[in-house]
């Protein structure tokens, strides 16, 4: 569980999120019922990322003649992630889905059509499918701000102007530990990836 004075990098990456308010009258979960309240996908890729968490701690450890073996396991990997995925794709998550802008360790920001009561607290499932994540936790909403809206008309026929979006940040109540360090390591990556797409366009 973080505490208030828990803070992680995060970074700009669109996402799938979805909300379910928790009910106020009900006490919040541990870490530990938390796990339990996982749909079976989530708790298959859950186990797999752990799966492979712990091998490629082990592969750090064999010397170059067994580069033959992790390139073989790392293809692996990927076919699994590839059926993963598919997974993803396929699953309903419970809630009402929003398009997520930015993640990390202690929180995510969405964005959404109308404003979200602060304080409110949501069940969420994440989806960053870049990076095989898929986890569920319970966040309260942290802040809520106006975008700039757009009041140019968005085609020849019409001059109607573009609905508002709020911008609204949630900050982590209940995760699992192992779910923090996927959302560290995944923005760290994708950091990794932006960086290089910057390079090669210069």
């Amino acid at each position: 569980m973080l505490t208030d004075s828990t803070a992680y990098f995060s970074i700009n990456h669109p996402f799938d999120v979805y909300l379910s308010p928790w009910d106020s009258a009900k006490p919040l979960p541990s870490p530990e019922q938390l796990a339990m309240m996982l749909p079976t996908s989530l708790q298959l890729i859950s186990d797999v990322n752990a799966l492979e968490s712990d091998c490629l701690i082990q592969l750090r450890h064999l010397d170059d003649e067994a580069k033959a073996v992790v390139e073989f396991l790392k293809l692996q990997s990927r076919k699994i992630d590839m059926v993963l995925q598919h997974v993803m794709a396929k699953e309903e998550y419970e809630g009402t889905r929003y398009n997520g802008s930015r993640f990390g360790g202690s929180g995510i920001t969405l964005v959404s059509t109308a404003p979200i009561e602060l304080g409110q607290m949501f069940q969420v499932t994440l989806h960053i499918k870049e990076e095989l994540v898929a986890l569920l936790c319970l966040a309260k909403v942290k802040s809520c701000t106006l975008l700039e809206a757009d009041t140019q008309a968005n085609s020849e026929t019409t001059s109607e102007a573009k609905p508002a979006q709020y911008a609204c940040e949630l900050a982590f109540s209940v995760i699992q530990d192992s779910d923090v360090e996927q959302l560290v390591k995944a923005s760290l990556s994708i950091q990794q990836k932006q960086l290089k797409l910057r390079k090669l366009a210069r």
